[in-house]
């Protein structure tokens, strides 16, 4: 789904514009942004939590060349469904 369909399936189901539908989900992502951002987790309940992680520094292989390469370590976002999501989709 693309973020324009989601878009207009929250201003259907929520009864808003779409452009209100818009800038709340505009407003939803710069929120969760900004609070893994500053390392903080965002759970919602029975949905699920985001939190950040690590990724270790590992060996890689250049497809192309075969080349042995160094992957550098960085910070990754995680996502961990919740129950009722789980239960929902079957999970």
């Amino acid at each position: 789904m693309s973020k324009a369909e989601l878009v207009e399936k929250i201003a259907q189901q929520a009864k808003l514009t779409k452009v209100d539908a818009e800038r709340a989900l505009n407003a939803f992502l710069n929120v969760v942004t900004e609070s893994l951002k500053e390392g903080e987790d965002v759970a919602l309940v029975g949905f699920g939590t985001f939190t950040i992680g690590d990724r270790a520094e590992r060996q890689g292989r250049n497809p192309q060349t075969g080349e042995v390469i160094t992957i550098s370590a960085k910070k990754v976002v995680k996502f961990k469904p919740g129950k009722a999501l789980k239960d929902e989709v079957g999970g």
